[in-house]
């Protein structure tokens, strides 16, 4: 038996944080799993043990467009550059790329890539239905793989059929940052539908060949260009061992004083959860999303207002929790000082 390092546990998480639901029931009946975050003491990589990959089935109901956003616009042209100067413009796959909004932006730029997803929804000719894999007859001079990494339960197995597909080439890799999640105590950014948690070094002792590597958006993200042809099987060391917080998921959540929210994603999903958990719930949820707006998201089943809404419905003054401090001056800018905004790490 493997040696694991036990780090954090949850039970009854909503599988999807993103998937969208047209009742209260249905939202609150959504299929649930359990957390039980280790460090493997092989590999030294963090993973969710309790993940059952059986039960993720993506479909039109999932809903993770950020795009709607200014900054996270920003955030997406900052990326592009970080590609175009490492891997180039031409030749380029995109794998797992979602509804296509950052291929279209690199198309805008002059890029020429080809994206696989085989939930895509669109029209965009540049884009095939399915998995890249031995089977495809594309050949990427550059492979994109943005927030995949962090879903699929073998990473580096996963990384190694890329390879295989390819032939090698240079890979650039973002995922959410776990150094951040957890020197910050972003304990609603622990979920079920991440099942692995990266570090930097992670990944240079994943790949042989680091090209480039850093942080993004604000911390929260972290980046790699490697070499694909270099991968190989991470070894854990004492070194590596990951130190998690024991005041991880603080006392103040069952104290906290907003009622609404801004941000109905994987971080709100969470928050209200745990929120309702401590017996001080949420009332409401708000999002730029139009896809959300309307619809109810699982666990608590609480329905999601959109910007407008809000404006309308919450009286002046009222607070609200911005889950994301990324977001704060382009909500404060949306909403005209109608609201007083809280941070949620002002909670």
């Amino acid at each position: 038996m493997k040696e694991e390092f036990l780090l954090y546990t949850q039970s009854d998480f909503p599988i999807f944080q993103n998937r969208m639901y047209d009742s209260i029931d249905q939202a609150r009946q959504c299929t649930r799993g359990d957390i039980r975050l280790v460090q493997d003491g092989t590999t030294g990589l963090v993973h969710n043990a309790a993940f059952e990959a059986e039960l993720m089935i993506y479909d039109a109901t999932y809903q993770n467009e950020q795009a709607h956003s200014t900054s996270f616009k920003s955030h997406l042209e900052e990326v592009a550059t970080i590609i175009e100067r490492n891997l180039g413009i031409e030749g380029l796959v995109e794998v797992g790329c979602g509804k296509a909004f950052f291929l279209e932006l690199l198309q805008s730029r002059g890029c020429s890539i080809t994206g696989f997803d085989p939930t895509y929804e669109g029209d965009n000719p540049s884009v095939e239905r399915h998995y890249f894999d031995e089977t495809v007859d594309v050949s990427a001079r550059g492979i994109v793989l943005r927030h995949v990494l962090e879903h699929i339960e073998d990473p580096v197995g996963f990384l190694d059929g890329l390879r295989a597909a390819n032939g090698g080439g240079l890979i650039y890799i973002e995922v959410p940052c776990l150094d951040w999640i957890l020197n910050n105590r972003v304990w609603f950014d622990i979920f079920y539908e991440h099942v692995n948690y990266f570090r930097l070094q992670d990944f240079s002792r994943m790949f042989g060949r680091v090209v480039d590597i850093g942080n993004i958006f604000g911390g929260q993200y972290l980046y790699v260009v490697a070499d694909l042809a270099s991968l190989r099987s991470p070894g854990y060391r004492p070194a590596d061992r990951v130190g998690f917080p024991a005041d991880f998921l603080p006392k103040s959540i069952a104290f906290a004083k907003s009622k609404a929210v801004w941000g109905a994603a994987s971080k709100g999903v969470i928050y209200s959860l745990l929120r309702e958990r401590s017996r001080n719930p949420v009332d409401a949820l708000i999002d730029i999303n139009p896809a959300k707006c309307g619809k109810f998201v699982p666990a608590t089943g609480l329905r999601v207002m959109s910007p407008e809404e809000a404006s309308t419905t919450l009286p002046v003054g009222a607070d609200i929790c911005v889950m994301n401090p990324n977001y704060l001056e382009e909500i404060r800018g949306m909403t005209g000082g109608r609201f007083n905004l809280i941070g949620v790490d002002r909670e």
